[in-house]
């Protein structure tokens, strides 16, 4: 995820009430997290990816009336995906006829470091080979077996593994290369 300091988010707020074509800036910004809190809640990638599309198209609707108070826009965004979470719930509970679940949270928060975690891993998948990448995703995120993965990219099924098993071992390094670098430079 990417970090910015209060005054440069606040200009890109100003930029973006100013112009709506510049939202793209915090939409790049916060994408991560957002999708990844959403996915972490919905369990279901296709939900995860329509709630967030929601969130950023409300966001960017409501922008006008963002007041900078110090606060970040992070929090904000994530204020308007909690209510997108519990709508499309309700929603699909009252659908099913479920009136008594219609109260219930689908699962309970993530803890805001579980969220940067998970945002973490989605930007380095997208670092890793296209091969590996498009495994790691059609796997984890999509929920394929390795056959199915196997037959949509015309591969045998002991290659897939190979591919998965050398995308899962970059991803490891990566996560251990970024604790290392947080353990050892962050002492002030």
């Amino acid at each position: 995820m990417n970090a910015v300091s209060a005054p440069t988010e606040r200009r890109l707020i100003e930029a973006a009430q100013q112009d709506p074509a510049r939202f793209g800036d915090l939409y790049e910004l916060h994408f991560d997290r957002v999708y990844a809190y959403i996915a972490r809640r919905l369990n279901d990638r296709d939900a995860a990816q329509d709630v967030t599309s929601e969130v950023f198209h409300h966001a960017l609707a409501n922008l006008k009336h963002f007041e900078w108070r110090g606060a970040p826009f992070g929090s904000w965004l994530m204020r308007i995906a909690s209510n997108a979470i519990t709508d499309r719930w309700r929603k699909l509970h009252r659908e099913s006829g479920d009136i008594e679940a219609v109260a219930e949270p689908i699962s309970k928060d993530p803890s805001p470091e579980d969220v940067q975690h998970t945002a973490r891993l989605f930007a380095l998948v997208r670092t890793l080979p296209e091969d590996q990448r498009r495994v790691i995703e059609m796997r984890f995120a999509e929920d394929k077996s390795v056959r199915e993965i196997a037959a949509a990219l015309g591969k045998t099924e002991g290659a897939i593994k190979q591919l998965q098993f050398r995308g899962v071992q970059r991803l490891r390094e990566e996560v251990a290369t970024t604790a290392r670098g947080k353990t050892s430079g962050t002492h002030a």
